[in-house]
């Protein structure tokens, strides 16, 4: 499924592309919409295309692809070509792993999550950063540990901290530690997926909720390190309900559908969310006249579901 493109996409002459890239595990809620209309709005003001990405890593999971892009479609959003699809593209994961791995940045881990969480770090150490608890493993010890559980496979890294720019937030520099390039049943991990879509899709405007600034230096560094062009960040606000939690399903009438059986369409959704970011009502076209990221609202949007 693909809508038709809006005029402002069809006489864009900028390279480049923003995108959404929702994970087709469940409905999209309010939240999500607000935040696929801002990196809408954002690529559209900047001549860019933008983009849908299905993160179906998950492919059990994964089975509200088709109700996920016709919520889309109908608060207004329109994209310029066919959405893809991670599942789809396992072979790019495992090129970009065997290049680094023959740079020598690779190794082998056979850490337990519960391992993990429980060895000992570096004071200035995040809570969840690897420990670096395999990463000096002699190739004995490597093949003794093989014969108890598989291997993942992590990251070498050679920095602790990575710095990027971010439209709303500025310079941002955050931790980094030797991420996991490969999970230990063979699957490729969000980290490394989104940094190799990105840049295969041509999308260098990456435009999403503030909660996932923390990861922009990992992603970055990764990025770098397989010399792929660097994104322009916009961590975005999130939608909070009225204790000042992010939104989740036991907020009750956040998606569409629920909102609809409330008495709310497609159509004062969209103007809700428009409202939420200072735009008047209208469609997202209309939008594009006054957006201005400078004049977004820096804090968190409070949504209070209709009972």
């Amino acid at each position: 499924m693909t809508a038709p493109s809006s005029p402002a996409a069809r006489t864009s002459t900028a390279a480049g592309a923003g995108r959404f890239a929702p994970s087709p595990t469940g409905d999209l809620h309010v939240g999500n919409l607000r935040t696929a209309v801002l990196a809408w709005l954002f690529a559209r003001s900047s001549g860019r295309a933008f983009l849908l990405r299905v993160e179906d890593l998950d492919p059990e999971r994964s089975r509200t692809e088709a109700g996920q892009l016709r919520d889309l479609a109908a608060v207004g959003l329109t994209w310029d070509a066919a959405p893809v699809r991670q599942s789809e593209r396992t072979a790019l994961y495992l090129a970009a792993v065997a290049r680094l791995a023959e740079a020598g940045r690779v190794y082998e881990c056979f850490c337990t999550r519960s391992e993990i969480a429980d060895a000992p770090r570096a004071p200035h150490a995040p809570p969840g950063a690897y420990p670096g608890t395999c990463r000096n493993l002699t190739e004995a010890e490597r093949a003794r540990r093989r014969q108890d559980r598989p291997a993942a496979l992590r990251l070498r890294a050679e920095v602790d901290h990575y710095t990027v720019n971010d439209l709303l937030h500025g310079a941002y520099t955050g931790p980094v530690d030797d991420l996991v390039l490969l999970r230990n049943d063979g699957a490729p991990p969000y980290n490394l997926a989104v940094v190799i879509d990105d840049a295969a899709s041509g999308i260098d405007q990456v435009v999403r909720g503030g909660d996932l600034l923390t990861s922009a230096p990992r992603q970055a560094y990764l990025a770098s390190l397989l010399g792929l062009p660097e994104v322009q960040y916009a961590h975005v606000p999130l939608v909070v309900n009225p204790e000042g939690r992010r939104l989740a399903k036991r907020d009750g009438a956040i998606t569409l559908a629920a909102m609809a059986r409330n008495g709310l369409d497609a159509t004062a959704v969209r103007d809700l969310i428009l409202a939420s970011l200072n735009l008047p009502p209208g469609t997202l076209d209309e939008a594009l006249e006054t957006f201005a990221p400078a004049s977004l609202p820096r804090g968190p949007w409070t949504f209070r579901a209709a009972s």
